[in-house]
């Protein structure tokens, strides 16, 4: 069970209440300093021009309470105080204060709300300022179209502000959404690429192994064992991988953790006597002062040469092939060469081998080529760029 602790008390209390608290503590400090400069903004005495504070103090806060909830309700009171301030002859500021509060909810409703509901906020006020300007004409009541077209023209301003929030933030949100479908397309490829590079070299020592087994069984029982350890080995070795894997996906819980490290260049080794026990010899030669690499480069340059090897393994007819690994200041370059006829290129139905390792290289900016040699067999070579301060 998931208990989410709450928040302060201070952070529960709604809006409308610390504005409440605000104007009232205005109006109590009004009444303990008496000024007969501003009586007629903040005293009442029972006539409608002198209560603008108080007006001011009620809509606002009605305002800031229905505003998240209820917004349409919110506009209407602060059209309600409009209407209501607008005999306030000696104080008409009042009235142009509370339109543009609804001025103001129309701009956050358009930010935080859908078309249809910030386009009926817009209309209510624009509404109200039409309706006061025919009734005022046809009444014969000294109505300044100019006036009220500037009241409509607020409401437009308001609407375009939120208008512009609202698409600035749904266009984030759509670049965040996009760049986050493509990391997880980007890492959906790592893992595919990460299976197939050792399930394919592992599942074709097993082949081999078990090919060779079942042909000197009844002759030679003690190679028979021997394949068959190589089996158990290598199958372990890949049951091992494929649950390192399923625990980089599930990396989000604690007891996930992965159940070893990612291979490098310390396991070409390994990688040669599997190799040889498949019946290839790896001749293996290292160029340069060996020295820490980062953890992609290392990961890359191992994966390349595996996979070469399987093809050489799978494909190449050769039993021979030499891997050189030459470490050099500012790039590391992986070279497997076999006599062989060697795998074929990539495509539909023949692998995916020379296609990731070529992916792999380019992720890293560097150089790759693999192809038939002119004095015959295959050559896969790479050249991986490695930053300075890895450098010895």
């Amino acid at each position: 069970m998931i208990i989410e602790a709450r928040p302060p008390l201070l952070r529960r209390l709604p809006a409308g209440v610390w504005v409440g608290a605000f104007w009232t503590l205005v109006i109590v400090f009004r009444v303990f300093t008496r000024d007969d400069e501003l009586r007629c903004l903040f005293e009442y005495d029972g006539n409608i021009e002198s209560m603008p504070l108080l007006v001011t103090a009620v809509v606002t806060t009605l305002v800031t309470s229905l505003l998240v909830r209820l917004p349409l309700a919110a506009i209407a009171v602060a059209l309600a105080g409009f209407l209501f301030t607008l005999g306030m002859t000696r104080v008409p500021e009042t009235a142009v204060a509370q339109f543009l509060i609804a001025d103001a909810v129309v701009g956050h409703t358009a930010a935080t709300r859908s078309r249809a509901v910030s386009l009926c906020a817009a209309a209510m006020p624009v509404a109200l300022a039409a309706g006061m300007l025919a009734w005022g004409l046809r009444n014969g009541y000294p109505a300044n179209p100019m006036a009220f077209g500037a009241l409509a023209g607020t409401v437009l301003i308001a609407w375009l502000i939120g208008n512009t929030v609202h698409q600035g933030r749904a266009h984030t949100e759509a670049l965040r959404g996009r760049a986050t479908e493509q990391a997880v397309t980007a890492e959906r490829l790592r893992i595919a690429r990460e299976l197939h590079d050792m399930v394919a070299h592992n599942i074709g020592i097993i082949a081999i192994q078990a090919g060779m087994g079942s042909r000197v069984m009844d002759t030679q029982p003690a190679e028979t064992r021997n394949a068959l350890n190589a089996i158990e080995a290598t199958s372990r070795e890949t049951l091992a991988g494929l649950r390192r894997m399923l625990g980089a996906l599930r990396a989000g819980e604690p007891e996930s953790a992965p159940l070893e490290v990612s291979p490098g260049l310390a396991e070409l080794d390994r990688l040669v006597e599997r190799s040889a026990g498949a019946g290839v010899r790896v001749a293996l030669t290292r160029g340069g002062e060996p020295r820490a690499l980062p953890a992609d480069v290392d990961l890359a340059a191992f994966r390349i040469v595996q996979e070469a090897v399987t093809n050489v393994v799978k494909h190449s007819g050769t039993r021979d092939c030499r891997v050189t690994v030459d470490y050099r200041p500012h790039e590391l370059a992986v070279a497997v060469v076999d006599l062989g006829a060697g795998p074929a290129a990539a495509g539909p139905g023949t692998g995916y081998g020379i296609a990731g390792m070529r992916e792999r290289v380019a992720l890293l900016q560097g150089e790759f080529s693999a192809g038939p040699r002119p004095d015959g067999g295959f050559l896969v070579a790479a050249r991986l760029p490695i930053p300075v301060e890895v450098g010895p």
